[in-house]
């Protein structure tokens, strides 16, 4: 049974389990999604579901976008995103709800990461630095050497340097969800949520069951 969702991150909260217990928990505006389209693997190579989220003036949008939200008669919306899954049994203009997920439940939350702009290695990699003392002046949180000079001559690609930092593709796994409230379209789950408040992050169930 496909379980995906698109929403938007709202902050964060504490709520109380059954011995009483306070658990953090992070509160998500999930929903209603459209289906806007089913991708099979006869069709298109793979299989999924492609969801859409909030509403949005038409103006906003390209006439490749309207067309292909008003050939299936779906309202405009501000967000498109693809779950892959295996077993569908939802079909294109159908509507889903925060009332597919049960409270107890795992799922993953995939979201884009609060972007740090250029840091050193010391913030970025957690590197310690160089050494206060015996008269260095300026090498204190530089990387230092980052290759040898002879075998193999050049620097490997990852090695960590300095560069951007954040605004990156983070899935929280296995998150559990204490909280829903259908009527308001909100879904708790237990711990952190990549990215800012009103950052746009995907639910869907948890692949590390």
């Amino acid at each position: 049974m496909f379980k995906g969702l698109i929403g938007k991150k709202l902050g964060m909260t504490q709520v109380f389990d059954e011995d009483g217990s306070a658990l953090p928990a992070t509160l998500i505006e999930a929903g209603p999604c459209y289906v806007t389209q089913v991708r099979n693997i006869e069709r298109d190579g793979y299989s999924a579901v492609q969801l859409g989220y909030g509403s949005v003036p038409e103006r906003k949008l390209t006439k490749g976008q309207i067309g292909h939200l008003e050939k299936n008669e779906i309202p405009p919306v501000k967000v498109l995103r693809e779950f892959r899954a295996k077993a569908i049994d939802v079909k294109v203009g159908d509507v889903i709800d925060v009332s597919q997920f049960e409270i107890g439940k795992r799922v993953d939350v995939v979201g884009i990461s609060k972007g740090k702009g250029f840091a050193g290695v010391v913030k970025r990699w957690n590197f310690s630095g160089g050494p206060v003392t015996h008269g260095q002046s300026d090498r204190l949180r530089a990387p230092g050497s980052i290759a040898a000079g002879t075998t193999p001559g050049r620097v490997f690609k990852g090695k960590k340097m300095p560069g951007r930092m954040g605004n990156e593709r983070v899935s929280s796994q296995n998150v559990k969800v204490v909280y829903i409230d259908p009527e308001k379209n909100i879904i708790g789950v237990n711990g952190s949520v990549p990215g800012p408040r009103g950052g746009i992050v995907m639910i869907k169930d948890a692949r590390k069951q």
